[in-house]
């Protein structure tokens, strides 16, 4: 595949919130309640979003805070970042700010280098667990609005908006390519055509006074050569 259907994305979040999980739900469909941290895994996954193939390179990171300074600054140049949470866990929200400190001053850095800022998705995971509940999904997407980020609810375990949180984060990274395009072109130079030169023997409309010598003509028209 081109380098325009390659999409890599971040997956971040606190400790235990879910996010192995829901990455080998995308890449192997399959769910285990075993909890392992991860340091750092790698996945990579093709999708067909809208009719149009794609490459996913997925990098799941460590949340435990003792592996946070192990972040590779290969994950920040990352195209998307998925930021999970638990919905059972109001500390792992918080640890959300650790993870949305970096990643906005990464965007700050790609805008002011005139390159395509990333794509930010919150997920509060485990929607499943209901009864468990400490985080509102209002609560959620006003968090992940006061950042500018979309926001989707999700269950790894039964399989609730695994697929389609990916397809949003393609179909983001598709438009932000796609403005950020846009807006090159609509910012180079623009050439100003020249101006075309007079007939032979084509009259004047000047009056008497407003005529030049010829030697003045000649070199105005000189000058107008260049444009």
């Amino acid at each position: 595949m081109d380098e325009s259907s390659r999409i890599t994305i971040t997956v971040c979040g606190d400790g235990g919130c879910g996010k192995s999980s829901i990455t080998l739900r995308l890449v192997r469909s399959q769910w285990t309640s075993d909890y392992d941290p991860t340091i750092e895994d790698s996945y990579s996954v093709s999708r067909t979003i809208d009719g149009v193939p794609y490459y996913l390179m997925l990098t799941d990171t460590a949340g435990q805070e003792e592996y946070r300074g192990l972040w590779a600054a290969s994950n920040l140049n990352s195209d998307a970042f998925l930021l999970v949470y638990d919905i059972t866990s109001p500390n792992s929200l918080d640890a959300l700010d650790y993870f949305m400190e970096m990643v906005d001053m990464e965007e700050e850095n790609r805008i002011d280098n005139g390159k395509t800022p990333p794509v930010k998705i919150v997920a509060g995971n485990k929607c499943d667990l209901q009864g468990q509940r400490q985080i509102k999904a209002k609560d959620g997407l006003e968090w992940a609005r006061r950042r500018r980020c979309g926001f989707m609810e999700t269950s790894a375990r039964e399989m609730v908006n695994i697929e389609e949180t990916f397809a949003l984060l393609v179909r983001r990274v598709v438009e932000a390519r796609r403005q950020a395009a846009g807006d090159a072109m609509a910012n180079e130079p623009r050439r100003t055509a020249a101006l075309p030169l007079p007939k032979a023997n084509e009259p004047s409309s000047q009056t008497p006074n407003e005529k030049y010598d010829e030697s003045e003509k000649e070199s105005l028209w000189s000058k107008l050569k260049c444009w």
